[in-house]
């Protein structure tokens, strides 16, 4: 069985209240969970000591039988200590993109250092022609041009 320390969303609507769980991967989010290991109370102040509240002798027992954190509640171990904290690429794998566009965008890269060498190569012959033509002067301005009066239209009765 997989498990999980995840949020379970409690509280009432725009009021949110959440409780760290410990759940089976397969259960739904506000499902069946196996142990309640701490709170989240996102609507007080960020130094509120009611703000997170964890069951720490728990949750490193929870951890060290194979328990995964969740992207949130790895950074909230991250912030009381009881795991690394959790760098920004390590922190969740949902926004990378997949294999294919991978490929795509080496093959891209790769096409635009070959378009760079070839314009690196050229580039000192088209300065050299820009030097050799003489020098072409502005066009003068043109006066603008004077608008022909309007013509009514007669109304017909």
């Amino acid at each position: 069985m997989s498990t999980k320390i995840r949020l379970s969303r409690g509280g009432a609507k725009k009021r949110p209240f959440y409780r760290i769980v410990i759940a089976d991967t397969r259960s739904p989010r506000d499902g069946r969970f196996i142990e309640r290991v701490g709170t989240y109370n996102p609507m007080v102040a960020k130094d509120h000591p009611e703000r997170i509240v964890l069951k720490e002798d728990r949750i490193k027992h929870w951890l060290a039988n194979g328990a995964l954190p969740t992207d949130r509640v790895a950074r909230f171990l991250g912030a009381a200590d009881i795991i690394e904290k959790p760098t920004y690429a390590e922190q969740t794998t949902k926004h990378l993109p997949r294999a294919k566009t991978l490929e795509r965008i080496k093959e891209k890269e790769e096409a635009q250092k070959v378009a760079k060498e070839n314009v690196v190569v050229e580039a000192p012959a088209e300065e050299v022609k820009a030097e050799e033509a003489p020098a072409e002067e502005a066009p003068a301005e043109e006066a603008p041009a004077e608008e022909a009066p309007v013509e009514k239209e007669k109304k017909s009765d």
